[in-house]
């Protein structure tokens, strides 16, 4: 194996052969794939600007920064979710809410709840718990526990806790 080494046409003719093929095969290979991921990537971009453009006229106030002057709204759990179920078709007959007590402690001020959705189908569970988190950034989802109804194609039992993170000028 050694004497490989040591023959004259590895050094004359395969090693250049091998630098000439290098590249033509990232030429023939690797540059298509590139370009491929460039056109995805943009079309990507185009997309999501398309969206934050929508954002921009749907709800302006998304980008306002915070007045200190504006008056800061409350975070209470039995208007919060009463506003999200509204707005995600979930009538107040199959929405409950059992809401804790607030917990403090020297550094901060947490209360919990539970909400159980009743007989209602997966994409409308959905919509309310990606509102309600996006609207309070504050409120964490701990649980989630689905239940699927009996005879019901797309009926589901729905109990979600949360925790809601006070700061200090709440």
């Amino acid at each position: 194996m050694t004497d490989i080494y040591k023959n004259p046409i590895l050094y004359y003719i395969i090693v250049p052969v091998l630098a000439a093929i290098w590249p033509a095969f990232l030429f023939i290979h690797y540059l298509p794939a590139a370009q491929g991921k460039l056109i995805s990537d943009i079309n990507d971009y185009t997309d999501a600007n398309n969206i934050m453009l929508d954002i921009l006229l749907l709800s302006p106030e998304r980008i306002e920064s915070d007045d200190p002057n504006k008056e800061v709204i409350e975070f209470a759990y039995d208007r919060v979710v009463d506003e999200v179920a509204t707005f995600c078709n979930i009538p107040a007959t199959k929405c409950k809410l059992n809401a804790g007590s607030t917990i403090e402690s020297k550094a901060s001020k947490t209360q919990s709840a539970s909400v159980r959705l009743s007989d209602i189908d997966i994409t409308k569970f959905a919509k309310f718990l990606s509102t309600i988190q996006a609207r309070w950034p504050k409120l964490v989802c701990d649980t989630v526990r689905l239940t699927k109804k009996e005879n019901v194609p797309d009926g589901w039992e729905i109990l979600i806790e949360f925790k809601y993170f006070y700061t200090a000028s709440d």
